[in-house]
């Protein structure tokens, strides 16, 4: 009687080893994708904008990599680095038109789904 309940004992014990075992690997396997923190920009202007200069603290400016540049009337989707993921979600923007100008720098909560910038 005694090496039946040992033998009962065992059959559970590794039947609820490979339950748990499953149900980590399942979990491992089906992580939440990273969150890509991303905006778009619209330019409203009859000038191409040719760069995008983003600062955290207004002072010291870094640049958006926007290829080609934004037409006049186009949108384009921007996505930050990773590197910024834990950084502030209010940042100062700016755009820098290709006749040579700027758009004044405005404060933007980035955090926001579904952010439009309008130069």
């Amino acid at each position: 009687m005694k090496s039946q309940n040992a033998f009962k004992r065992i059959t559970l014990f590794v039947f609820a080893l490979g339950m748990t075992s499953f149900a980590l690997s399942y979990a491992s396997a089906h992580k939440a994708p990273a969150v890509d923190y991303s905006f778009k920009v619209h330019n409203g202007t009859r000038c191409y904008i040719d760069e995008l200069k983003v600062s955290e603290n207004g002072k010291s400016w870094g640049d958006f990599d926007l290829g080609n540049g934004v037409a006049p009337g186009q949108t384009m989707t921007l996505v930050w680095d990773k590197s910024t993921d834990n950084s502030k979600c209010e940042w100062w923007i700016k755009a820098k038109f290709a006749d040579g100008s700027e758009s004044k720098a405005a404060k933007f909560d980035f955090c926001e789904k579904n952010l439009i910038l309008d130069f």
